[in-house]
């Protein structure tokens, strides 16, 4: 089998296969996906800006979840869209690159900014006198470097080794977007020292952060049950409802789509490709509208922003 050259060779992306004639359709929910996306998130961006009272911890990391989520969201979007709009499945091999660390990388930092919630809502249920000396803003700006860096720094080495193989396989990803061991799979040299550096990456930061989050909230669960009245303990849990959502949003399409690669072999690439959807799709579509619906705060400064524009679009028209 002859070895192909870096610089010049193709992979080749997958959509659900066996459905090609109906990709143009597949586009338009998949784009209003995006589009929801990347409108919810900056609206919350702008209404944790614009809101002084919501100039707090836990406001602070929903903003960098959101950021996180649009970085996920970008991230993605080229491939998918050429797949299912335009029907391009070829993508260059230093642009795959590219978007499997801008990916790795936005998962990460996502599982990290999830993690350090979990800690703002374990401190403001377990120690609220203390909240904001525990949280001040510099510590949470601190907190949101250390993310960056954790997850940049980790991931950097990807591309790298990855540019470094030779390639000698058809090139058939099995997403529509490019992943690392996706990636990793169609060298034609020996990659142990790529699946160790995979593994310990996905160990030292998924795999550590979720058991993190899990112990998180046992801890609170905890100091919930001691609360005697049972009115401030359903208080207390509710401040945590729409986190929980996020953390399921998250992980559970990552965990299944993970254990269908392990032990389904024969699972159809259907499954495979809806799963990765759910996983990289879902939570920055979603995220936003689950926050949305369970602060009160957000929920009336959007509810006031379309109001606003509505009242002044009204007033142009009369006149």
């Amino acid at each position: 089998m002859q070895t192909l050259n870096n610089s010049t060779t193709t992979f080749l992306l997958m959509g659900f296969p066996g459905l090609e004639k109906m990709y143009i359709w597949f586009s338009v929910p998949l784009f209003a996906m995006y589009i929801v996306a990347v409108a919810g998130n900056s609206l919350i961006l702008w209404v944790v800006k614009s809101e002084t009272v919501l100039h707090q911890p836990m406001y602070y990391f929903l903003s960098m979840l959101a950021m996180t989520d649009l970085g996920l969201s970008f991230s993605t979007l080229p491939t998918m869209l050429t797949i299912y709009l335009l029907g391009q499945r070829e993508v260059e091999v230093n642009a795959c690159l590219a978007q499997l660390f801008f990916i790795h990388t936005f998962s990460v930092m996502e599982s990290s900014v999830l993690l350090s919630m979990a800690f703002d809502r374990f401190v403001a249920i377990c120690n609220p006198l203390r909240y904001t000396t525990i949280l001040p803003s510099s510590r949470v700006a601190g907190l949101g470097f250390a993310i960056v860096v954790r997850s940049v720094g980790l991931h950097l080495p990807a591309p790298i080794m990855l540019k470094k193989l030779p390639y000698c396989h058809t090139g058939q990803l099995s997403h529509s977007y490019c992943l690392h061991p996706d990636v990793m799979k169609l060298a034609c040299v020996d990659t142990h020292i790529n699946s160790a550096y995979g593994l310990f990456v996905v160990l030292s930061t998924l795999g550590m952060d979720s058991m993190l989050i899990v112990a998180s909230y046992m801890l609170i669960l905890h100091a919930v049950l001691t609360i005697a009245s049972q009115a401030e303990r359903l208080k207390a849990l509710n401040t945590c409802v729409s986190h929980i959502c996020a953390v399921l949003l998250f992980y559970t399409p990552m965990i299944g789509l993970s254990m269908i690669h392990r032990f389904g072999k024969q699972a159809s690439p259907s499954i495979r490709a809806l799963l990765s959807y759910l996983h990289f799709l879902m939570p920055p579509m979603l995220n936003p509208i689950v926050y949305t619906i369970k602060t009160k705060q957000i929920r009336q400064k959007i509810f006031h922003f379309f109001q606003s524009n509505g009242s002044r679009m009204r007033v142009g028209q009369e006149h």
